[in-house]
């Protein structure tokens, strides 16, 4: 446990992603089966700890420790396991010193397996009482599930990848077939074991991801060489389904079929489909809409919701049958990667989309279509219709090599993304609130607001929310702005002083808007941070609401 303690300390305080890997990588090179595998299961998710929850951790402490200063102590620090572990009234906390009955992390993992919810607590509780404070921190993120250090399931992966001396899509492949604490693969990637077989059914197969077009390539993009697609603003999928079980990914290779049993029911096929998911219906006959591939009112297609829409299926383990009605899914497919048994990735791609045209077109056309292309002659031809996409739910352009493989990674040349340039407004802070983690002592997430009402007497109304776009010492500064300014408290958030003629004006980019029932503004942005800090504008200048009613263009 203590092994496991130092590299969750040091990873939280290690900023670079190349000193994480380093870390994980030294970790598992220098710690034996099955303590490395077990701290690999925590840090990437894998571990479910079933007899102790959040509420219990509570109880337990606010049973040592007065509520209210408790409360107080996790309204400062932002992280239950970490407020827990800092105070913590230990009985033995004079006498730890030379102490060796510290639990390996392979002892505490069965046990809490073993135990029930009416043990499991009580078990946590007698190792608070022997740990320090580092140990009582991993001990707690062990069972809380909720790391926050900084450390992705892929960089994980990538790190088992460099242990091993393999390709991280090797693993990636692999994953869902495994279970902790992976001594099979631990004894591969040592050079001990042969390859694990992966005994899941319907694997992940690593995504092939796109660079940004820059201007320097503009002059390769000819219809000759390259096609070009709709960018959707959806959520990257691969939905594949084999020997009867169908799963659908994320594009980093995280299982979230728990969340879409409506589009799983409807994985009458066998194969892996790779495409975004979006929120649809089909239309109702007659009603006007503006098909994707910009032809104008059509009556038989569907109806493409916000990206606003699809959060509300998003990050749910389970969903209730009232969303999956309000917001069913839907799946626009880009490309075909399995057809049956046959691996179709290193063909191209003008003769994968031509098998993808007929393997979509056997499927529920409620639930499944094929992403258009979009006709273009000359460069010129996609700057314009880049500018004016015809659909709310497009966020630019797609262009692929006609003759690429299907390669994971992000290799340079074969797919480029062009994305619409993003919106700016300048805008009012409002609230404040603590980040967490190593931001835990500033506030870093804000609200921002633009004016509204008469001229003479306007009303700042919330538009939107950021947490990032800015440099660590502007950090300082908006910190100390909102101590200055502060004229309210809600627990952890503040509200700001904001007037016409006082208040922080931030220039706010954002790559969407899409009107909303569930904002007092009645807009909703997408992907809003922060683009500069205006110190020298007054509050008066910030934008109004009707400049963001005019972008949403209906």
């Amino acid at each position: 446990m203590k092994r496991f303690a130092e590299l969750l300390d040091r990873l939280v305080l290690t900023p670079s992603r190349n000193g994480k890997l380093r870390l994980m990588e030294d970790y598992f090179r220098s710690v034996p089966d099955p303590e490395r595998g077990y701290a690999l299961a925590a840090i990437t998710g894998e571990l479910e700890i079933r007899s102790v929850k959040p509420a219990m951790l509570r109880a337990l402490m606010t049973a040592r420790m007065d509520e209210v200063l408790f409360a107080y102590s996790y309204d400062y620090v932002g992280d239950l396991a970490e407020a827990i572990a800092l105070v913590w009234p230990s009985p033995h906390d004079g006498e730890r010193q030379g102490r060796n009955d510290v639990p390996t992390l392979a002892e505490i993992v069965a046990a809490l397996d073993r135990a029930t919810r009416v043990e499991g607590p009580k078990l946590v509780e007698e190792w608070l009482d022997r740990l320090d404070s580092s140990g009582r921190y991993a001990l707690l993120k062990l069972v809380t599930g909720s790391m926050r250090i900084g450390v992705s399931a892929r960089l994980a992966k990538q790190a088992l990848a460099e242990f091993g001396g393999k390709d991280v899509t090797e693993i990636e492949e692999l994953w869902h077939g495994l279970h902790p604490p992976y001594g099979d693969l631990f004894a591969w990637l040592s050079g001990d074991g042969e390859k694990p077989v992966s005994a899941a059914a319907s694997p992940f197969r690593p995504v092939m991801l796109s660079q940004p077009l820059e201007e320097p390539d503009y002059g390769r993009i000819t219809a000759e060489d390259y096609a070009a697609e709709w960018k959707w603003d959806g959520i990257r999928v691969q939905a594949t389904r084999e020997r009867g079980v169908a799963r659908l990914y994320s594009r980093s290779g995280d299982d979230i079929s728990g969340a879409f049993p409506d589009l799983l029911d409807h994985m009458d096929f066998d194969g892996a489909l790779d495409g975004e998911l979006l929120v649809a219906r089909p239309a109702v006959r007659g009603e006007p809409l503006v098909a994707p591939h910009g032809a104008g009112p059509v009556e038989d297609d569907i109806v493409v919701g916000t990206f606003s829409d699809l959060q509300q299926r998003l990050n749910r383990k389970t969903v209730s049958a009232a969303v999956i009605r309000q917001h069913p899914v839907f799946l626009r497919t880009y490309d075909l990667l399995q057809d049956g048994a046959e691996d179709l990735r290193p063909l191209p791609f003008a003769e994968r989309r031509r098998r993808l045209d007929r393997f979509v077109a056997a499927l529920d056309r409620s639930r499944f279509d094929v992403s258009p292309f979009v006709p273009f002659a000359s460069f010129e031809d996609l700057r314009r219709l880049r500018a004016a996409p015809p659909h709310a739910v497009i966020e630019g352009l797609m262009l692929k090599r006609w003759d690429s493989a299907y390669v994971p990674g992000r290799p340079k040349g074969p797919w480029f993304k062009w994305k619409q340039d993003p919106h700016v407004i300048d805008a009012v802070l409002m609230y404040a609130q603590r980040g967490h983690g190593k931001r835990s002592s500033f506030y870093s997430d804000y609200t921002f607001g633009v004016w509204s009402g008469p001229a003479d007497d306007p009303v700042l109304v919330p538009v939107g929310k950021a947490y990032f776009g800015f440099t660590d010492e502007e950090l300082k500064q908006l910190d100390k702005y909102i101590r200055d300014n502060t004229i309210g408290r809600f627990g952890p958030v503040r509200s700001v002083r904001a007037e016409p003629d006082h208040g922080l004006v931030i220039e706010v980019a954002f790559e969407g808007l899409q009107r909303s029932g569930r904002h007092k503004s009645g807009v909703a942005m997408r992907f809003p941070r922060v683009s500069r800090l205006r110190w020298d504008k007054p509050a008066f200048e910030a934008d109004r609401i009707e400049t963001l009613e005019a972008m949403l263009g209906d």
